[in-house]
């Protein structure tokens, strides 16, 4: 069984991903109607050993819409006139997507503004106050 390395603590299974080839659409010639380019990539990310569960939900965010119900996401390449090409870039998308999903996002701490930017604040609206005043129709004694 060959591992596919995604982190140094996380490898994937290729018995895990279902390869499908189809024909890719698009513009092409006579030889594009015998030829099954596109590859789609499957892979069952709710049943997969080799996936913690906090990088399964986050993987479930990232994937959005690629992401079936089932929780099986689906990955397709046909930008190459190449099989082998597009199974690799097919490949390479699926690993970064699992590498992002890798990473835990910062906690944002609540700030609030200091006495200074307070003060900048207030000045600044005494000044434009005072210049949208000075647009007011002149007074003839």
């Amino acid at each position: 069984m060959a591992m596919i390395p995604v982190t140094r603590s996380i490898g994937i299974d290729e018995d895990e991903i279902d390869y499908a080839t189809t024909r890719a659409s698009g513009a092409g010639g006579q030889h594009v109607n015998t030829t099954d380019s596109a590859v789609i990539l499957r892979f069952d990310v709710a049943a997969s050993p080799s996936l913690p569960e906090a990088v399964k939900i986050r993987l479930a965010e990232l994937a959005g819409s690629r992401l079936t119900g089932d929780g099986v996401l689906i990955l397709r390449s046909e930008g190459s006139r190449s099989q082998f090409e597009n199974k690799r870039d097919v490949l390479d998308r699926f690993v970064t997507l699992i590498r992002d999903a890798t990473f835990v996002p910062k906690k944002r701490k609540p700030t609030k503004p200091g006495k200074a930017a307070k003060a900048r604040r207030v000045d600044a609206k005494k000044q434009r106050s005072g210049i949208k005043q000075g647009r007011g129709r002149v007074k003839l004694d």
